[in-house]
């Protein structure tokens, strides 16, 4: 297939050359990119779209000062590395500190196992969502509320540095969204599910289990009583698992947060304890097959595979190449921007939790009184603080799975919850539901996973004691 991008190589090439002398580092990225958007909220279309798009970015550094220009007119280009250029010079006054990577020239994609969406129809999509669409409708005549949304996007991306770096990489990914939302007098519940690819548009079409999970859900839960709010021991599954070690731990865990927070980086010094000694956490694009999975992050860092927490200690944590540089470490390939219009900053890919040798069913075992919580329905978190809301739950009594309940929340430090970890499940999951926010840059696709896990002394909120 033909791109306007073909035969960009050699411009940025002689582009690179011409302006790199006036700056310590320039790198261009071009993009291409076409995808499909479809939203449907009840009986009614709200979104049905398809789109190309083309643009670029030029970053340009000198005496530490940053210069960002982004364009949609291949034929301007010149204009915006001026425009770089300038006003890095303008506002730079200290040190380029960049952490040493070895320039790549490389070209790479990601593969697809399966139909590349692309081949698809806009028309075959929406009946997808109509078929999803009519699912959530038909569970129950008290579903008030529905929507299914469906999207994919293919990035094929070009980047030169002056450094020697000229990398072409290109990957797909697909995500889907349902959530049901029922009624019954003042009492409303809502059941939600997510998924998403890199592989193939076959692993979006055979999800009908899904989706009448999430409308069943909404009905179970308008006629279960809510949780009493306590502190309790609570075992959750490894969906929300993943929820906590990506939005609670991860996020804490990109340096561009700790070294401009002189507070947090002390919080966050390596070699801390922060768990027991069978936590093990890592973060890394380059396991394959996963939606955070690429082959270089946007400054052409090669994919790495970082552990963050190492038998419970504090090893590492994730960077762009300044943010390595300031903090004296190496580039962990952690640089990502949604797209030409943002410039890459420390992003998390796939983040997981390794998981532990307790058989799940022996994660019960002794709790009096405490709470079961699967997959999840929202969450935020405020620094070090967290609160996340639960998509199912049972009370656990004397070591058993009991009663189901409603209203769920789990809230706590994260620091504190980790080391209140009694015992890792063996056993794991991996949600490509993720698509992740920050600075802005909102649904970045990431992965995340880990085992069940039983925390003490965790804050459940729901109806008063």
């Amino acid at each position: 297939m033909s791109s306007p991008l073909a035969d960009a190589q050699n411009l940025l090439t002689d582009l690179i050359a011409r302006y790199a002398p006036r700056v310590d580092y320039l790198m261009i990225r071009l993009e291409e990119s076409e995808g499909t958007d479809i939203l449907l909220r009840g009986d009614k279309v709200e979104t049905l779209s398809e789109g190309i798009s083309i643009g670029g970015q030029v970053r340009a550094c000198y005496k530490g000062g940053w210069g960002l220009s982004s364009f949609n007119q291949l034929e301007t280009i010149s204009e915006r590395i001026e425009e770089a250029v300038l006003a890095a010079r303008i506002v730079g006054d200290e040190e380029t500190q960049l952490a040493e990577v070895k320039p790549v020239q490389d070209n790479c994609f990601v593969p697809l196992s399966g139909t590349d969406p692309r081949l698809i129809s806009l028309a075959t999509k929406k009946a997808l969502c109509d078929r999803y669409s009519n699912i959530l409708k038909s569970v129950d005549s008290r579903i008030t509320t529905t929507s299914v949304r469906y999207s994919d996007s293919a990035q094929r991306i070009i980047l030169a540095s002056s450094e020697g770096t000229l990398i072409e990489q290109a990957w797909v990914d697909m995500e889907m969204r349902f959530a049901a939302t029922a009624r019954n007098g003042d009492t409303v519940q809502t059941g939600r599910e997510t998924t998403g690819s890199r592989k193939a548009y076959e692993d979006l079409t055979s999800l009908d289990e899904q989706v009448t999970g999430a409308a069943q859900r909404a009905i179970a839960a308008l006629s279960l009583p809510p949780v009493k709010g306590n502190i309790y021991t609570v075992v959750i599954d490894p969906i929300l698992s993943g929820l906590f070690v990506h939005e609670a731990f991860g996020h804490l865990s990109e340096a561009d947060m700790a070294y401009e927070n002189p507070d947090l980086l002390e919080a966050m010094s390596l070699g801390r304890r922060f768990g027991p000694e069978e936590l093990q956490i890592f973060d890394g694009a380059a396991p394959a097959g996963h939606r955070g999975s690429y082959f270089y992050d946007d400054e052409g860092t090669p994919a790495t595979t970082t552990q963050l927490i190492e038998d419970g200690v504090l090893v590492g944590r994730l960077h762009s190449r300044e943010t390595a540089g300031k903090l004296d470490e190496t580039a962990t390939g952690n640089a990502r921007c949604l797209n030409y219009h943002y410039a890459p900053i420390v992003r998390m890919t796939n983040t997981w939790i390794e998981p532990g040798k307790t058989p799940v069913a022996d994660l019960f075992t002794g709790i009096k009184e405490g709470v079961y919580a699967r997959n999840w329905l929202g969450g935020m978190t405020n620094g070090e603080m967290f609160t996340f809301s639960a998509g199912e739950a049972w009370m656990i009594r004397n070591g058993q799975i009991a009663e189901p309940v409603r209203d769920v929340t789990l809230s706590g430090n994260v620091f504190q919850t980790l080391a209140d970890i009694e015992a890792i499940g063996d056993d794991f999951y991996w949600d490509e539901s993720g698509g992740c926010g920050k600075g802005g840059q909102n649904g970045l696709p990431v992965g995340c996973g880990g085992p069940s896990l039983r925390i003490r002394d965790v804050v459940v909120g729901g109806e008063a004691v």
